[in-house]
């Protein structure tokens, strides 16, 4: 299917990284620090502890922000990066105890790099 016949929920997308670094030493906290800063400088925003989500214009576009934070991966832990469309972060339920929180809003698709 091409990409402009698409609905444009389906073609932008949502990259979530999910981490789980060890932080036991100093050493360790370190690079759990700098990789943390590597997501926010790269325009990830936390979703909760270890879990940042970052809106993308296109597939593409995703694939190109997981290399660049692939780079900057800490020496150990586990680290992963999911790509959803805009139409399934939609989807995503949020509770905080047995309330449903209201799920976040699509940025603006004008993007400026």
């Amino acid at each position: 299917m091409k990409t402009a016949t698409m609905p444009l929920g389906w073609r932008t997308m949502w990259v979530i990284a999910m981490f789980d670094l060890p932080t036991m030493t100093e050493d360790q906290r370190r690079h759990y620090t700098r990789f943390r800063k590597d997501l926010l400088n790269d325009g990830f925003s936390m979703m909760q502890y270890s879990v940042y989500h970052r809106h993308c214009a296109s597939t593409e576009n995703a694939d190109a922000h997981i290399g660049r934070m692939g780079q900057c991966l800490p020496p150990e832990g586990e680290v992963r990066f999911v790509v959803i469309t805009d139409k399934q972060f939609e989807k995503i339920r949020t509770f905080w105890g047995k309330k449903r929180q209201p799920a976040p809003k699509s940025p603006a698709q004008l993007e400026f790099f």
